[in-house]
This record gives C-alpha cells, structure tokens and sequence, in this order.
C-alpha cells in the first residue's frame, strides 16, 4: 500500500531542496529543484511545443549523467534565462562539472508559456528570469509552499488556474518518489465542469478534497477541451520532475521519467498534444542505498505515475486568486 510522505513534497527524497521566486506584477515565477550532490538525471519530453536547455546532454548515450539543479520556469522562451542565475548561485557556492580546473553547474532547464495570463510583461530590455532563478536557488529547502508560486504563478489549464504541485510515495520497502509539476496544461485537470479532478483514483489522505470520482461521469466528461478558443503551438504546458532516492543509472532513470508522463495522462484531459510542450524530468539521489530488482522497478514506476498524477491535481488545487485572473481558481466551484 502507498503512503505519502513526512511532507507529500518531492522534498522528501533525500538529497533534493527546492525554492520559488515570483513576482505577483509579472504574474510570472521560477521553481529551482537543488541537488545536494549531483544526481543521476534524464528527460523525457511527450509534449509539441517544448523549450529547453541542457536537455540533449541527459541523453543515455551522452557523457554527462549528473546535474546539480534543474530549473521549471514561466516566461516561454524568455524563462530559459532563469538557468543561468540557478547556474550562478551553484557556481558561487563552489558546485558544478570539473572540467579543466573549471566547475561548470549542470541546470538543465525547461519553461511554460504564461505571457497571456495578465500579469505585466513589459519588462524592458530584460527578461527578469535570469534573477529570479538565482533567488529561487538561494531560496532552496525542504519546505515550499505549493499554488500559486515559482512557475506555478500563472499558469493556467483549461477553465481554472493551474499551479504548482507536489506529492511524494513512500513504497512497503522504504523508497520514496517525489514529484513536482508546473501545471499549465491545454487541457483540464477536472472531469468535464466538475469539481472532481481525473486522478481521484491516487488521492492519499484527501490531498485534493476527497471527491473522488463523480458517478455517473457527466456526459461531457469524454469531450476533448482546451483553454483557448484556437490553441496555438507553444501555448500551454505542464513541466515536471520526478525524483527518487533509489540508485538508478541513466537508462532507468530515463524509465521513470516516461513512467512518470502516464500521471499526466491520468490527470490532465487531453494531454501531450501538439500545443503543450510537456515535459518530465527524472532525478535519482541514490540516498537510500537500494538498486530496484525487476520486481521492485515495478513498484517504483507504478509509484510515479500515481505521484505525478497527485502533484498536478495538487498543484491545481492549490491555486489562489490574484487581480487580473482569467481564470477562476478550484475553490471557486
């Protein structure tokens, strides 16, 4: 049987801190997901409208397999600057790939578009992701607040806000999953104009209200929706990572991240289209010592598919109003 965590945070993996910045004018933020020591990491990306940096590198095939921090940012293409302050704030502390009497932080990176959300973008010259990575790397611990924060500021789904979300799993055996995602989906977390979310078949503990699923399901529940009346590619997207502290090489780390899209199938109506750049990356700290047999790898991507289907549902759960919302929030049904 699953249980949540101490917290029901990613942070619950051992060896991960995470920490938001936003700004409430922008309507806009940045969540940095800190390595204590450089983890095991790979990437898959499901979704048609991806924006990354540093994704090809996590390839199983490539030389690097470790990073320091992966960063979820909003902002669209302008977000990709938050690396580069997350890269800054782990060069000052000394962390980073050696190379050549150089460190050089590994932060890959990938971003949402919230420029339609009506926050403020006229931010000048400069996008100000850059320095809002570098606080959200400063702000790193085991405690974060989910909603409306760091790249769940304005992110929206289809007729409700998104946000940022996260719940962990803790397996028979002692293994913890954690998952983090910035839900900004074309589709809806909900079923049809209810208040029940898809992945009420996860819910640990009444995480997100307890509803389970409406029966019967209301006739609609079936019909494709989306946020926008002509979805434009680039649009939308949910960004995520999934985390363990079981020792994982590079190609099954690759396993859970694809594990860990199926919570996105289970929890956003539609998912992966062609205007979402979904996107998952996949963490393993190696902390608790434990290098799943077959048996047990089952258990561990069965966990992140249902970790990462509460964590969106969290995420939109928690979302909170602001001046200039074009969406209501959850509680609001």
């Amino acid at each position: 049987m699953f249980r949540a965590g101490p917290r029901n945070l990613i942070t619950d993996v051992a060896g991960l801190a995470v920490g938001n910045s936003q700004d409430a004018r922008l309507k806009s933020g940045v969540t940095v997901v800190l390595c204590e020591a450089p983890a095991m990491a790979a990437v898959k990306v499901l979704g048609g409208a991806p924006g990354t940096r540093e994704t090809d590198l996590l390839a199983p095939q490539n030389l690097v397999d470790q990073v320091d921090a992966v960063v979820l940012s909003g902002g669209s293409a302008f977000g990709l600057d938050a690396a580069s302050g997350a890269q800054a704030a782990l060069r000052e502390a000394g962390r980073g790939y050696e190379v050549a009497g150089h460190r050089v932080p590994i932060v890959p990176a990938a971003i949402l578009f919230d420029l339609a959300n009506g926050g403020d973008k006229d931010w000048g010259r400069y996008p100000p992701y850059r320095e809002l990575g570098y606080e959200a790397a400063k702000a790193a611990g085991q405690d974060f607040a989910l909603g409306s924060l760091g790249a769940g500021m304005g992110a929206t789904t289809a007729g409700l806000k998104g946000g940022l979300g996260s719940a962990s799993t803790v397996l028979p055996g002692g293994t913890t999953v954690g998952a983090l995602a910035a839900v900004n989906a074309v589709g809806s977390a909900t079923v049809g104009g209810t208040r029940h979310f898809w992945a009420a078949p996860f819910e640990i503990g009444g995480e997100f209200g307890g509803l389970g699923l409406p029966s019967p399901l209301p006739a609609e529940a079936a019909e494709p929706v989306s946020k926008f009346v002509a979805a434009e590619p680039g649009a939308s997207t949910t960004i995520a990572a999934v985390a363990t502290d079981a020792k994982l090489g590079k190609a099954a780390a690759l396993r859970l991240a694809i594990a860990a899209h199926d919570g996105f199938a289970r929890a956003l109506w539609p998912a992966h289209t062609p205007f979402d750049g979904d996107l998952v990356f996949a963490l393993s700290t190696g902390a608790s010592g434990v290098e799943p047999d077959r048996q047990a790898s089952l258990s561990l991507y069965a966990a992140a598919t249902a970790t990462m289907a509460r964590a969106i549902a969290r995420g939109v759960f928690a979302a909170t109003r602001a001046d200039g919302d074009r969406f209501p929030v959850w509680s609001d049904r």
